[in-house]
């Protein structure tokens, strides 16, 4: 279900699209639903409200015509409902709910023969959660709303276990059960939870399958909830890597995405944010305070206090402090982008290094290559960027600006300050222009110039 305009989230961004842990909301229970083995996945959204950008993979849509409650959102889907044979209906604003939690619960459900079964658990104050009233044999004999006044009775608001939001029924006494719905109650909507009272009428029977899992409960309907969704979101993907030989020194301070991969014995420092596609391999270390975002590290790479985007490092490279890898930078086994060094849509070769105060961009450079301090390449003319090309075991001179496009031979080097504007062969020294010049008494005319100006 994933059709609430959440209008208390305060946002042009419809709420199902809003981020948990770099995932969309309603990506969340879908993924754990194909985890669980379903199928065939459908999302029941409003109209007028796209969210397919949200949908992880194809999704079947279904269209609730008018916002008319959960009971109003699964009737809208009776047709797939008739062509199955087991439902589970999920709530899309619910992330934390897992392939496990849905999977206990398909297996409680196919172990009772019930026509429904619902996730339940007991909280100490159930708050607005439907009751869940159970008959002397221990079966549910219906759910009982609390949202507003008058649903439920003192003796019913008494009740502790609650109904989850997460259910599974045999396909055929669900639709006959929501033909029955009636909207009337306070609210003037089609409660899911009626169908409960109505197969139970009918002769069916519904079961209850408790969990302690809090989280299942986690609704998001503010920016408060999603906070809290998230916070809970990131201690999971943080134990989860912990338990899995990643060493984490500060979990408090390190915000890892749900899609990101780290292989055992990587270690995180503190505030060091991993987001999107990223993957990091075994023996790296990243942080402290570096953040990468769709970025594939391999093995034994550091990544000190640097910023990372949608770029590849490969075994043993160094990057950082202070280093900025943008779009397409690639590092092969253990080259160096070090302090105050930008990368951008270029390729470092096998053990070259860029220690510091350096631009590269739009650039190749072969193995073995050392680029001093300073390095500039002038990529763009104003109207389109050329490439710079750098052979193996290059020596580029401090404070060399290389005007593109233009190549580097091999065991080649630039002398300091030399601005190369032509290719430079293999072997050869490149220098530029440049005497010095001394001018005598410079100082003290430029002071009396001063004292002139400020009298």
């Amino acid at each position: 279900m994933a059709a609430g305009e959440g209008t208390r989230m305060r946002s042009s961004t419809p709420k199902m699209l809003h981020p948990v842990c770099g995932r969309p909301l309603v990506a969340w229970p879908i993924l754990a639903a194909r985890e669980a083995g379903a199928g065939r996945v459908a999302a029941i959204v409003s109209p007028g409200r796209d969210i397919s950008a949200g949908f992880p993979g194809e999704v079947e849509t279904v269209v609730q015509p008018e916002p008319d409650g959960t009971g109003g959102a699964i009737r809208a889907a009776l047709p797939l409902i008739e062509g199955a044979e087991t439902v589970v209906v999920l709530s899309g604003d619910h992330p934390l709910i897992s392939a496990e939690d849905i999977a206990a619960l398909l297996d409680a459900h196919a172990a009772a023969g019930a026509a429904a079964t619902m996730l339940t658990i007991e909280l100490d104050d159930p708050g607005s959660y439907g009751r869940v009233v159970r008959d002397e044999a221990g079966e549910v004999e219906r759910i009982v709303e609390a949202k507003a006044a008058g649903d439920a009775d003192p003796a019913e608001l008494a009740i502790r276990e609650i109904n989850a939001g997460t259910y599974a029924f045999q396909a055929g006494p669900l639709a006959g059960a929501l033909r029955q719905l009636s909207s009337d109650n306070v609210q003037g909507e089609y409660y899911l939870t009626d169908v409960f009272s109505l197969m139970r009428e009918a002769g069916h029977s519904v079961a209850g399958h408790p969990t302690e899992d809090l989280a299942v409960t986690m609704g998001v309907n503010n920016r408060v909830e999603l906070a809290a969704a998230e916070a809970e979101g990131r201690r999971r993907i943080l134990e989860r890597h912990m338990l899995a030989g990643v060493t984490v020194v500060d979990p408090g301070t390190t915000w890892i995405d749900a899609g990101v991969e780290i292989a055992a014995d990587a270690r995180v420092e503190p505030g060091t944010s991993l987001r999107g596609d990223t993957a990091v391999g075994a023996g790296s270390v990243v942080g402290p305070l570096s953040t990468l975002i769709d970025t594939r590290l391999g093995e034994g790479v550091n990544v000190l206090h640097s910023y990372l985007v949608e770029c590849e490092v490969l075994d043993g490279c160094d990057v950082g402090p202070f280093a900025y890898l943008r779009p397409g930078a690639h590092l092969d086994p253990g080259a160096k982008a070090g302090t105050f060094v930008e990368v951008k849509n270029s390729r470092i070769g096998e053990g070259s290094k860029v220690p510091h105060l350096a631009y590269v961009g739009d650039a190749d450079i072969g193995p073995g290559s050392n680029l001093g301090a300073g390095t500039i390449t002038a990529n763009y003319d104003g109207f389109r960027k050329h490439r710079t090309t750098i052979g193996r075991d290059v020596r580029v001179g401090v404070d060399t600006m290389l005007i593109a496009p233009v190549q580097v031979g091999d065991a080649a080097y630039t002398g300091a300050g030399a601005v190369i504007k032509q290719d430079v062969p293999e072997g050869a020294l490149a220098v530029s222009q440049n005497d010095q010049r001394n001018i005598e008494g410079y100082a003290e005319r430029k002071a009396a110039q001063t004292r002139e100006e400020d009298s």
